[in-house]
């Protein structure tokens, strides 16, 4: 699935703030990796992050 900068910033932010609060980090890092959002964004480019997206479809739209 594609995101927009928007739900990408999103879920990058909230798997930082569960990992910041103790949530098992889900992908092999680094030993000298220690920041949150950098984890998060590690996770969300090996897709190993489970959040999903849900969106509204506008039936007005024409792709």
């Amino acid at each position: 699935m594609k995101y927009t900068r928007f739900e990408k910033a999103r879920i990058i932010g909230a798997r930082a703030l569960q990992i910041a609060m103790g949530a098992p980090i889900l992908i092999k890092i680094p030993k000298n990796i220690i920041d949150p959002v950098e984890i998060a964004m590690m996770e969300f480019k090996e897709n190993a992050i489970p959040i999903t997206v849900k969106r509204k479809i506008d039936a007005r739209r024409k792709d």
